[in-house]
């Protein structure tokens, strides 16, 4: 399973590939918001600096006005992946952006047809936000379950990015039912480290260490 990274902050960035977690980008209109930098020199330097796919999401509500933005995106690398919302005007501009060789990530999915429906167009992937479904008492996770199965039942290749994850837990969840991607903030992606019989294991360790005779160690 593939580690994308939520953000549009550079040091998170930066940090997460130190780790040697990131495998590509997601942004939105909110996170780039939040940077209080000029867009597209922000985008670009996003795009240089991730060598696995980056979304940068379209703001336009009609399909022309998309596929528009979307073709102006795609200029400032190859790893651009458009972000289209679901909607009946979205689902126009994949098809003809998927058509044109633009990959596409239909965005704010929160059924499995809605899912479907952007695979048929040619989505090269789809975006179910399972936090937002929690945060209404419904089971955000049983929506990729089920998007997970109706495209194994037709062998469909759209890729299903979690998106919307709040905890490890979610990870670890869309990890066991199969899913190619999850996108996560950063404070998530440092959460995925931690455990506090690791910390009690080192701490031990470490005091245990100073009562070895050692001769020539500093």
């Amino acid at each position: 399973m593939k580690f994308f990274l939520d953000t549009a902050n550079l040091d998170e960035i930066r940090r997460g590939i130190q780790m040697g977690l990131v495998d590509g980008v997601t942004t939105n209109p909110t996170l780039i918001s939040k940077e209080g930098r000029e867009f597209w020199e922000l985008v670009s330097e996003i795009c240089r600096m991730v060598d696995g796919p980056v979304s940068l999401e379209v703001t336009a509500l009609e399909a022309e006005g998309m596929i528009k933005e979307a073709r102006e995106l795609a200029k400032i690398g190859e790893n651009v992946v458009v972000k289209i919302p679901m909607t009946e005007e979205g689902i126009k501009a994949v098809k003809r952006l998927e058509a044109e060789g633009v990959k596409t990530n239909v965005t704010l999915v929160f059924s499995p047809l809605q899912a479907l429906i952007a695979a048929k167009a040619g989505a090269s992937y789809v975006s179910p936000f399972i936090g937002r479904l929690d945060d209404i008492s419904t089971e955000g996770m049983r929506l990729v379950e089920d998007i997970l199965t109706i495209f194994s039942n037709y062998d469909i290749f759209t890729q299903v990015i979690v998106a919307s994850v709040r905890h490890p837990m979610h990870v670890l969840e869309a990890a066991l039912l199969g899913a190619d991607i999850v996108t996560m903030p950063f404070r998530v992606m440092e959460q995925l480290f931690r455990h506090p019989l690791t910390d009690i294991g080192l701490e031990r360790f470490l005091k245990d260490w100073e009562k070895v005779p050692k001769r020539g160690l500093g």
